[in-house]
């Protein structure tokens, strides 16, 4: 059928009031608002599941929490994307200093430190927050990372406590900076050589035991030997920043050289031609030297020392651990001295 015009009547809906020439549309313009486009896309930061966006989340509960504790007013810490395996291995030697006792005890001694790892939601106690303090005001960037993260950089079988410290390549002294220790304390000096040990953690032991005993210092050979590593920074408990680790490149030689200083070298043995509860060099300038872990002391060493003294022990026992040993002869030196 045809209107009074002459054309075809339009179907329903297909002709808007307000429109342009004849009025007739068609269906273009009806999806115009799918054919825009999506809105812009959230940034990365923005969006809470993407991990740009749960590190900006971290970094808000980590400046609420330094609020509520008292730190609002120091400076900010920047905050860091956690390293890769690779970048980790490849960027520099730097170690990462473990657990909340080792950490604290770093940074009150003011290491140089380049990032603080705190793990998520990490319980607020005093050494916490001790440490978080300590970080703050010296500028030490901190990052909160999730402990899987941390597990992974620190090493699967560190024990972390939640709490790490990435720390530059350990500064050896010299053995005569041991020495000269000893004497602005106006003290009888008291150095511990390791001849061989490479379990670091008898050398933490170890760095503890002298810490714990009045020792002066800790002398190691630059090879076939433990250095100062994350690990022996966390069994030495934090002691490593206050006893200081000398380096030698030759042992036997910088033994006679603290022999030509007046320091007496006693080699700790099993068979020993004297017993330490005989010793009668307590009171004088000494130096003792532990042997390896399976070899004992190596031959020059010994036709270096002065004496070779041996710990008593019961016949249930074959030996005694190098840090053990090491131990007990700076306890029973320590209590001659005060005796």
């Amino acid at each position: 059928m045809k209107n009074v015009s002459g054309k075809k009547k339009g179907r329903p809906g297909a002709v808007r009031s307000g429109t342009k020439g004849n009025g007739q549309v068609g269906s273009g313009g009806q999806g115009r608002q799918a054919l825009e486009g999506k809105k812009p896309t959230p940034k990365a930061e923005d969006r809470p599941y993407h991990p740009a966006g749960k590190r900006k989340a971290a970094s808000e509960r980590l400046v609420a929490a330094r609020t509520r504790h008292g730190a609002s007013t120091a400076p900010q810490p920047r905050t860091l994307r956690a390293p890769g395996p690779q970048q980790r291995r490849a960027s520099d030697d730097s170690e990462l200093v473990t657990g909340r006792n080792s950490v604290v005890e770093a940074l009150r001694a003011k290491i140089p430190a380049s990032t603080l790892y705190l793990a998520t939601r990490l319980e607020m106690d005093d050494r916490v927050k001790e440490i978080l303090s300590l970080a703050t005001h010296r500028g030490i960037p901190v990052m909160e990372v999730m402990r899987p993260e941390l597990d992974r950089i620190s090493g699967h079988d560190a024990v972390h406590q939640g709490v790490a410290l990435k720390v530059p390549p350990y500064e050896y002294s010299h053995a005569e900076d041991l020495v000269e220790r000893a004497i602005r304390k106006n003290q009888v000096p008291l150095i511990v050589a390791l001849d061989g040990i490479t379990d670091p953690r008898n050398l933490g032991a170890i760095i503890r035991s002298t810490a714990a005993f009045g020792g002066h210092g800790v002398l190691v050979p630059s090879r076939r030997s433990v250095g100062v590593t994350a690990s022996a920074w966390k069994t030495s408990a934090g002691a490593a920043a206050r006893v200081p680790v000398a380096m030698a490149s030759n042992l036997t030689q910088t033994l006679k050289s603290l022999k030509s200083q007046g320091l007496f070298v006693l080699g700790l043995d099993g068979d020993g031609d004297v017993q330490l509860d005989a010793l009668e060099l307590a009171d004088r300038p000494i130096v003792i030297v532990v042997g390896s872990e399976g070899k004992g002391l190596s031959r020059l060493v010994t036709e270096t020392c002065d004496a070779i003294v041996s710990i008593p022990i019961s016949s249930a026992a074959e030996s005694l651990n190098a840090g053990i040993a090491a131990s007990v002869t700076l306890w029973e030196v320590s209590r001659r001295r005060k005796g």
